[in-house]
């Protein structure tokens, strides 16, 4: 069988290849004293809170299930609107806002709508592997731009100006970012956006993490800049609904009728029943219980890359959002004889049994020598992880 070259183009997710072994590792240690900490994935260990979850129950029993418009229920639009409102202080017509299966068909709609094959698109280097990978999908190519601490592995308008060609078609930036959890300093984008602007181009960013920022300066939306802005969000992060798969878009009025044919064709619509549950996201009760969450991550950063630090797993760049610990890993593995961040993920899984996920997903630029931990366990976990890591790492230099 013929496999086209755009397939070929996308590489494995390692994320999951790594959780696929971690997974089979811990079937293993399952009836073991020590079962695998999995802290390899970027899911929120608390789910969708009471409201919402009915709120689906009632969609279901009321026969609420066929489709929806392919732009989604206007009430939920209207909803996602107010939020903006009343939370960033923005004001994001309702009728900008597209309704997606996922921030992954967001992204997947906005860069089929405006990516011709040939197109550039710069991106930061460490940065979220599948965003470059939607850019593939749609025939362009993903330009990684290495990034510093100094930087807060984030773009600058100088580096995006330096890296621009006559085949770049725009920036996707992601803010805060995964995997570092560090956000654009709103100045520093807003000049990013005129670059781009003044250049004809397009500015898309990943806001998914939006809500999920513990410092005043970051926790803006990129839509405060103007309405050329594309902003791709998720229920999935600060609204604990990562197997629901719903998402949004939000676009310039012009794009709003290309995105709805593109999506009549491809989705029909995102999950009727999801979408009416999300309706609940933003009831007050709602709002206050994803607020004590937000606390609670804020509370595992700060409690557990002090432990990181203590025994040679640097973050250098403290995250101001998202929940990820982007880690320099280079001292902890040479300490132990090991080559890089691949072989100490998988050396990490069988000896300490702790998941972790190694920098290879994230670009080129160093990041071989980075490790990524999701801080978004409980509290017990990353407590246990840390023990186990140091353990570990203490048992082998004396051996």
């Amino acid at each position: 069988m013929r496999i086209s070259q755009r397939a070929q183009r996308i590489e494995p997710f390692y994320v999951m290849e790594v959780a696929k072994a971690a997974s089979e590792l811990a079937r293993e240690f399952a009836a073991s004293d020590r079962p695998m900490i999995f802290l390899n994935i970027g899911e929120p260990d608390f789910t969708a809170p009471p409201l919402v979850q009915e709120a689906a129950a009632r969609a279901v029993r009321a026969g609420a299930t066929q489709y929806t418009q392919a732009t989604g229920l206007v009430h939920l639009r209207e909803r996602i609107s107010g939020w903006y409102a009343e939370r960033f202080g923005v004001d994001v017509p309702a009728r900008r806002i597209v309704i997606t299966a996922g921030a992954s068909a967001a992204l997947q709609l906005a860069c089929l709508a405006l990516i011709e094959a040939g197109d550039e698109i710069l991106m930061p280097d460490p940065s979220y592997p599948c965003n470059r990978h939607f850019v593939s999908a749609a025939e362009g190519r993903a330009v990684l731009v290495p990034t510093t601490a100094a930087e807060r592995f984030q773009l600058s308008a100088a580096k995006v100006e330096a890296a621009w060609t006559p085949m770049t078609r725009g920036v996707l930036l992601a803010s805060p970012s995964n995997p570092t959890g560090t956000s654009i300093d709103p100045a520093e984008l807003r000049r990013i956006h005129e670059a781009v602007s003044a250049r004809g181009g397009i500015t898309l960013i990943d806001e998914i993490y939006l809500g999920l920022s513990y410092d005043a300066a970051y926790g803006k939306s990129a839509l405060a800049i103007d309405d050329q802005i594309i902003s791709i969000n998720s229920f999935s992060k600060y609204f604990n609904m990562t197997g629901w798969r719903l998402g949004w878009l939000v676009v310039p009025d012009a794009l709003v009728p290309v995105v709805e044919r593109l999506a009549q064709n491809l989705f029909i619509c995102a999950s009727t029943v999801a979408q009416h549950a999300a309706l609940a996201c933003f009831e007050p009760d709602s709002i206050a219980e994803y607020e004590r969450r937000r606390s609670e991550f804020k509370a595992r950063r700060d409690r557990f890359i002090p432990q990181l630090d203590a025994m040679g797993l640097k973050v250098p760049v403290m995250p101001d959002g998202a929940f990820y610990a982007w880690a320099d890993c280079s001292e902890f593995a040479r300490r132990l004889g090991i080559r890089d961040s691949w072989d100490l993920s998988f050396e990490a899984m069988k000896h300490a049994r702790v998941a972790i996920t190694p920098g290879r997903d994230f670009g080129s630029a160093g990041t071989a020598g980075f490790v990524r931990f999701s801080t978004a366990s409980s509290m017990q976990h990353l407590d246990e992880a840390a023990v186990r890591l140091r353990e570990w790492a203490d048992a082998a230099v004396s051996a």
